[in-house]
């Protein structure tokens, strides 16, 4: 097969890591790609890949088998829906699907109607409504922009003034379109875990839990990122835990098929869980791979990636095998100094080689790129994945940490406790 992936962070690199390992795989295409991702693949920087007619034609001329969609705006914008009509085989659901996380509201919607357990809401496209909403809640309360904002639009409000300032950060504008509409959820405390599902024809097929590090800084201070590191499996979630959240996303997949969407949903269904005092309810859905949940997943997978994909983007549930291995996975991310605020690019990266010689560790790139003069440099707030297979937790975790000792840009910045609450147990929650 011939197979674009469209994107450029860590996420894409990750899966095209793992197409690349596929027989079935003939040439590979990544649009726009970034350092990584052309070590591997042709990176096809022109194309506009929220341009749904652009991308069809690319696929028509290079004769694309399969278009794998990795962010979340070009599934919001209809990219599937324009290239299935065209007849090319997408992986990623269409524009209605990528509604569950395009739309907050829809998604709450989505899970009352299926009676999926989840935190108390209410949506307001007024500022006096949600601040009046807020009042009556109380805090510690969530508000959250109702449109896609970069893994940024939400905010945990300890104190009723943090969060009278979130709701006018969204109706000011802060997060554009995003946050014309608010919802405000209860505080749900506990540990989170995430369950991503490779999803077709309303059946689900659940892969390895991973547990995502949002905040910025160490200890889980600091305002929300797009996720500075993450480990695969979660050790703490239980079996009865893990049991209620595979029937949750087999019921959220059954609510996906023809009979209630307009086309059902191929592609991937990410479950952000709670593991509450009351059992797991879901914080959130999103549409895709999660990042950087896909660093620490895909390594873990033993199955074609290639041969799922296509069965999920042809509609035959029935064609996928998962296959595991039983080894741990620890990413940390190294950003850029500043980040998620402001920061610089351009700094060149060294070591990459010297960390990918340890046993076990791989470096996924998200915001790298080529300068003039070909060395590698940094081009984005989060700018590498770092990932370390390992027998135990433990050795995973040293050999992530050791492999980053070995990896310098100028402005560094990480945390230095991805996992440590887990390996601590549940209590590290209490």
């Amino acid at each position: 097969m011939n197979i674009l992936v469209l994107g450029s962070g860590g996420r894409e690199h990750a899966m095209t890591w793992a197409l690349k390992k596929s027989p079935l795989v003939e040439a590979l295409f990544v649009a726009p790609g970034n350092g990584g991702t052309e070590e591997i693949a042709t990176n096809v920087t022109n194309l506009v890949i929220n341009d749904g007619e652009a991308v069809l034609s690319f696929a028509k001329d290079n004769n694309i088998d399969l278009v794998v969609i990795g962010p979340e705006a070009p599934l919001v914008a209809g990219v599937a829906d324009v290239l299935r009509a065209g007849g090319i085989a997408v992986f990623g659901p269409d524009a209605q699907g990528a509604q569950l996380e395009g739309s907050k509201t829809y998604s709450k919607e989505f899970m009352r109607a299926l009676d999926i357990p989840t935190a108390r809401y209410g949506s307001f496209s007024t500022e006096a409504e949600a601040l009046a909403f807020a009042h009556e809640m109380g805090a510690p309360l969530v508000v959250k922009a109702d449109g896609l904002a970069a893994g940024k639009g939400v905010v945990v409000a300890d104190d009723m003034e943090d969060a009278e300032d979130a709701i006018h950060d969204c109706f000011d504008g802060t997060f554009g379109d995003a946050g014309s509409t608010v919802v405000i959820e209860e505080c749900l405390t506990g540990p989170e875990c995430s369950l991503l599902a490779f999803v077709a024809d309303g059946k689900a097929h659940c892969m390895v839990t991973a547990q995502d590090h949002k905040r910025a800084f160490e200890g889980d201070r600091g305002p929300n990122t797009g996720g500075m590191g993450a480990y695969s499996p979660v050790p703490i979630v239980e079996a009865d835990e893990l049991a209620a959240m595979k029937e949750v996303m087999k019921r959220a997949a059954r609510g996906t098929d023809a009979e209630h969407f307009e086309h059902d949903y191929r592609g991937v269904l990410y479950g952000g869980f709670m593991l509450t005092p009351e059992g797991p309810k879901v914080l959130e859905f999103n549409a895709r791979f999660g990042d950087p949940e896909t660093q620490v997943v895909l390594p873990r997978l033993e199955s074609d990636l290639a041969e799922i994909m296509l069965a999920v983007a042809e509609g035959r549930p029935d064609d996928v095998k998962l296959h595991w291995n039983d080894e741990w996975a620890v990413c940390v991310v190294l950003a850029s100094e500043g980040y998620p605020g402001s920061y610089e690019k351009g700094k060149v990266i060294l070591g990459i080689d010297d960390a990918e010689a340890l046993k076990g560790v791989t470096v996924f790139h998200a915001g790298t790129a080529k300068n003039h003069d070909d060395e590698l440099v940094t081009a984005g707030g989060r700018v590498l994945n770092v990932v370390a297979l390992g027998e135990t937790f433990e050795e995973a975790q040293e050999r992530a940490y050791e492999a980053c000792d070995l990896i310098n840009f100028e402005g560094k910045q990480l945390r230095t406790d991805i996992g440590d609450r887990a390996a601590k147990g549940r209590s590290a929650w209490e």
